[in-house]
């Protein structure tokens, strides 16, 4: 009886995670309410932005201070509600979905500038933007350099990942507080640039793992040595090698 009751208890902790992992798939999540936001449908903007958090609101200012027509779409309610408040109209519409892109007018654009969050999504959109509406222009924001790669490889003709000019900027600014003249550390900067270039183009041809050697890492590049000692010293291996070893040394 004791072995059965011991049974019981081990079989129930074994499987009441994948019961609760289970009921997460199976309960259906709430929808998001669409009271009060606009679906995206007809849209006619010169410029589709899709995207609106802290990245798309931001790459938003230059075109809508140069006077541009821009239609904008999300896929968070709570962010077309927020963005509302600021003054932005922003239609609701999931970007990785053609009929969406569509209703948006990714088709009538001059430009369609990517600014989701999510790298898969990101690369999605491009893929079905290139396909559909293969003479639109394709501008995407890339979380790493690995999506970074993708979106070329998908098409884009532009890319650009979120970190780099911010992280550069603030580097530079590093220098500078270290007393280092403007115009060594625009010097620097540009040598960052190329070296990154170069790193990312031999990714390109050869791999993500490729073009370390374009890094300026913070420790010396390691001494190749022997993976074992030699039990004794080398030899010549015949008189005509021994001839031009001793006359290299000579020199020496």
């Amino acid at each position: 009886a004791n072995a059965t009751l011991t049974a019981i208890v081990i079989i129930s902790m074994v499987l009441t995670p994948l019961a609760i992992i289970a009921l997460r798939y199976l309960t259906p999540r709430d929808e998001q309410s669409l009271d009060g936001v606009d679906i995206a449908e007809g849209l006619t903007g010169s410029v589709l932005i899709i995207g609106f958090g802290r990245f798309g609101q931001i790459a938003s200012q230059p075109l809508l201070l140069r006077g541009l027509d821009v239609s904008i779409i999300d896929n968070e309610v709570e962010m077309i509600q927020a963005a509302a408040d600021f003054g932005f109209k922003v239609y609701y519409g999931d970007g990785t979905r053609l009929d969406i892109l569509h209703a948006a007018g990714a088709g009538r654009a001059r430009a369609v500038l990517i600014c989701v969050d999510k790298p898969d999504a990101a690369v999605r959109i491009a893929q079905l933007i290139k396909a559909e509406f293969p003479l639109v222009t394709i501008l995407a924001r890339a979380f790493d350099r690995g999506t970074a790669l993708q979106l070329i490889r998908a098409g884009v003709d532009y890319q650009l990942r979120e970190t780099f000019e911010s992280a550069l900027v603030f580097g530079g600014s590093a220098l500078e507080a270290l007393g280092v003249d403007p115009e060594e550390v625009a010097e620097v900067i540009e040598d960052v640039r190329r070296r990154d270039t170069a790193r990312f183009e031999t990714q390109l041809a050869e791999g993500i793992r490729a073009g370390q050697r374009f890094l300026k890492g913070n420790i010396g590049t390691p001494i190749p040595t022997p993976l074992t000692q030699p039990r004794r010293a080398g030899r010549a291996l015949n008189q005509e090698t021994a001839v031009v070893l001793n006359q290299a040394e000579t020199k020496n």
